[in-house]
């Protein structure tokens, strides 16, 4: 394992935000195919119950945004939800232009579909869920996905830098039941500055690291060396402008999400 030096030197890593979802439709296998394939170093989802509990991949609570659905994940089935079309809502890049019409691949995605997929690409990428609340299904949310997790063999790493997987989440009360039950299990307690500067919410549930927005961190750039200090990184979403990926690099964030993988990689090489 690289020395802590080095890895700190190597700073910032990059998360695909929903996949490389700038070019493709966000939370479809196409999405993080090209994620993997630009050297995203990890990739970052949300993840849902369905009605007879399955884990899909869906940002909002309705799909109405980014399917041909309408309605409530948690009201339907896996079978239900897999009738819609999830990426002709994309039409190709968001500035209108056509080199990413609707890819083969836009389909509903499982996490399981999405774990097997990153643990089974050449190199190791870190996989970074975020499970939502508040939702009608609560605890069951986690306790599902940690049962995922251990199926595929990572619930229970040797250490939080040789995980996997990352659980995140705005929900204290979730971070917590991640680390009751999974204590080797990095987390990220998603939020505002308030809750890092002037709270002990971080501390209280055993959080590894913080995730404030980019307009946080411009106007709390010590949040960095707070989370430092208390033994924490600090993941920080979402990155897309070249001169917000300069500042996260200049401030030592060790994990940015962006729905550009490639880009911002170039921009930090560059840098």
């Amino acid at each position: 394992m690289a020395a802590a030096d080095d890895v700190v030197a190597e700073h910032p890593f990059v998360v695909a935000h929903r996949g490389a979802s700038f070019d493709r439709p966000e939370h479809t296998l196409a999405a993080y195919d090209l994620a993997l394939q630009e050297g995203a170093d990890g990739v970052e989802c949300d993840v849902r119950l369905t009605s007879d509990g399955h884990l899909v991949c869906v940002h909002d609570r309705r799909v109405d945004r980014t399917s041909t659905g309408a309605g409530l994940v948690s009201e339907m089935t896996l079978a239900q939800l897999q009738n819609f079309d999830y990426g002709s809502w994309h039409n190709g890049r968001p500035d209108g232009s056509p080199e990413a019409a609707t890819p083969r691949g836009a389909g509903l995605l499982t996490l399981d579909a999405l774990v097997a997929m990153v643990l089974d690409w050449h190199r190791p990428v870190k996989i970074f869920i975020e499970t939502k609340h508040p939702v009608r299904y609560g605890a069951l949310v986690e306790r599902k996905l940690l049962v995922l997790l251990d199926r595929f063999g990572i619930a229970s790493p040797a250490s939080a830098t040789r995980s996997r997987a990352v659980v995140m989440s705005f929900s204290a009360a979730a971070v917590w039941r991640v680390r009751r039950a999974a204590p080797m299990l990095p987390t990220v307690l998603l939020g505002s500055a308030a809750r890092y500067l002037r709270g002990s919410a971080a501390t209280t549930v055993g959080a590894t690291a913080i995730g404030p927005s980019i307009a946080t961190l411009r106007e709390y750039p010590e949040l960095v060396d707070h989370a430092a200090a208390r033994g924490r990184s600090l993941y920080c979403w979402t990155v897309d402008r070249d001169e917000d990926v300069d500042f996260c690099q200049d401030v030592g964030v060790a994990w940015i999400a962006t729905n550009q993988p490639a880009r911002t990689k170039a921009r930090l090489r560059a840098g």
